[in-house]
């Protein structure tokens, strides 16, 4: 296939905000890939390199001077491809520059839209986390499969990329290779919000009501001797975390599929600060002093595969059994069944004292929906936050000149595969975070003029506020009251980003 074709898909889907549209475009585009195009197809749909970074940055990749275009789209496919391979292994002295006299090779022979297109590939400007639940609609419908099955198996198998491939060459035959499968991480389940027990209950009726943690998602797989821990992201860590892997590798069961949360504690049981507890997943880490230091503990909510038997398509009052006949109870997350609203609030009022976030509430019949922010488990917290992406950052006065201090929050727009900005905020921020924030925001710089910094979004805060007003000042026409940083969410992506519904939700405002 000619890489103009892939182009082409990709502008017919950003010009448009019907979903059906965009899924037609890309499932054309789909159908016209053979053998190893898919994979490579795909990832560029989705905004990537197959190669992931290349080392080329923004001044690189803008810089770039490849004297003129060609009028007349010749690259192929999996040439453009090969041409990434090689940047990608050039190295040692003078690469940098080596890597972009490659770019400015491939350039050459691009047409001017290919050329936009290239650029904003490398730097991560066509990153859109949404966008993949497109595409896997697309797939399915250019392999005339179920989005369904094409879903599941993306969301057991961790690479739409790879999913395709199968859908595309091999049909319903080709899915079934993506099952659950030990020491292999799965997409965590999600949760939903409300404003209190009451409308959780209300939504779900006699439901079971666990303890929300302030702490760090785990996935834990074990298979005979081996365990091996996961983060949120999908990133093995189990170096990080001996003391969850060896109460795991201790417990009965042969082999186990567990979810849940660790964190730091005080002496006293309460936990420490959130960030104290991301101290144990730090690039440079000396296990055996911070375990000393920081020692963590686990607490488990769900259970997925036990001793050969997969059991999350069971509803989740099984799955807790299974959980509580596999677990010690100092191992499980506090929890209480209860259909009473005033039982649920105390319940709820308990966690709070006793320095937790709130409480997650599950309807008893709900399976676990990898990967998605299922209905049948609702969040429930005393005060507003928002899990937001930062856009941009504006230079800071006074004491604060020589940082970026405000920021531009972003909440994420399934429709466009974007995000739409809400306001911004320089509140919440600690002299450590404003000096942390203004070095890691010009890592991640597109653009700038004389005020702002423009940056890839990929960061995401969590904020609180006090509410949502109606606002002609920006694009979604709302934005938060009185925002301020709760804190840097290190262990999210920007495709867990909340969305621009449920902030307009929360402010009693229709889409």
């Amino acid at each position: 296939m000619r890489f103009e074709a892939v182009v082409q898909a990709s502008a017919r889907v950003a010009d448009t905000s019907s979903r059906k549209e965009k899924t037609e475009h890309l499932a054309a585009c789909l159908r016209g890939l053979v053998g190893d195009e898919i994979v490579v197809g795909v990832a560029y749909l989705m905004g990537e390199l197959r190669q992931g970074r290349v080392g080329l940055g923004y001044a690189a990749v803008y810089g770039s001077e490849p004297g003129g275009a060609t009028d007349a789209a010749a690259l192929d496919l999996l040439e453009v491809d090969r041409a990434f391979d090689a940047i990608a292994t050039i190295s040692g002295p003078g690469s940098k520059s080596a890597k972009q006299r490659a770019l400015e090779g491939l350039l050459a022979r691009a047409t001017p839209d290919e050329q936009h297109f290239l650029k904003r590939l490398v730097v991560g400007e066509l990153r859109q986390g949404a966008l993949e639940g497109v595409l896997v609609e697309a797939v399915a419908k250019a392999a005339d499969l179920p989005a369904a099955d094409v879903r599941r198996a993306a969301m057991l198998g961790g690479d739409l990329k790879d999913v395709a491939a199968a859908a595309l060459l091999e049909g319903a035959s080709g899915l079934a290779r993506f099952r659950m499968q030990l020491l292999r991480p799965i997409q965590p389940m999600l949760a939903s919000s409300a404003g209190d027990a009451e409308e959780a209950l209300a939504k779900l009726g006699v439901a079971a009501f666990e303890w929300k943690l302030d702490g760090a998602r785990i996935q834990v797989h074990k298979d005979g001797g081996e365990v091996r821990v996961f983060s949120r992201r999908q990133n093995d860590v189990s170096r990080a975390v001996p003391e969850v892997v060896e109460l795991v590798r201790g417990l009965p069961a042969k082999s186990l599929l567990l979810d849940g949360e660790v964190l730091a504690l005080r002496a006293d049981g309460r936990p420490r600060p959130f960030q104290e507890t991301m101290r144990r997943f730090g690039r440079k880490l000396d296990v055996g002093a911070l375990r000393a230091e920081l020692p963590l503990t686990p607490f488990f909510f769900d259970l997925l595969h036990v001793d050969g038997d997969d059991v999350l398509d069971r509803a989740y009052d099984e799955r807790w059994a299974a959980l509580a006949g596999a677990l010690p109870e100092d191992a499980r997350v506090p929890r209480l069944v209860a259909e009473d609203a005033e039982e649920a609030e105390a319940f709820f009022a308990s966690a709070l004292e006793r320095g937790h976030e709130g409480v997650v509430a599950k309807g008893l019949d709900a399976p676990y929906e990898a990967g998605r922010r299922g209905a049948k488990w609702i969040k429930v917290k005393p005060a507003h936050t928002l899990d937001l992406v930062v856009l941009a950052a504006e230079w800071g006065s006074g004491r604060r000149r020589g940082w970026l201090s405000n920021l531009h929050l972003g909440a994420r727009d399934p429709k466009s595969g974007g995000f739409v900005m809400l306001g911004k905020t320089f509140k919440g921020m600690t002299d450590a975070v404003l000096e942390w924030q203004t070095k890691k925001l010009q890592e991640l710089e597109l653009a700038r003029d004389d005020y702002t910094v423009h940056v890839r979004p990929e960061l995401v805060v969590e904020i609180a506020f006090d509410g949502v007003q109606a606002s002609p000042h920006y694009p979604g026409g709302v934005a938060l009251r009185f925002a301020r940083l709760k804190r840097y969410r290190d262990d999210k992506q920007a495709a867990d980003a909340d969305t621009i519904e449920a902030v307009r939700s929360l402010g009693g405002f229709e889409g």
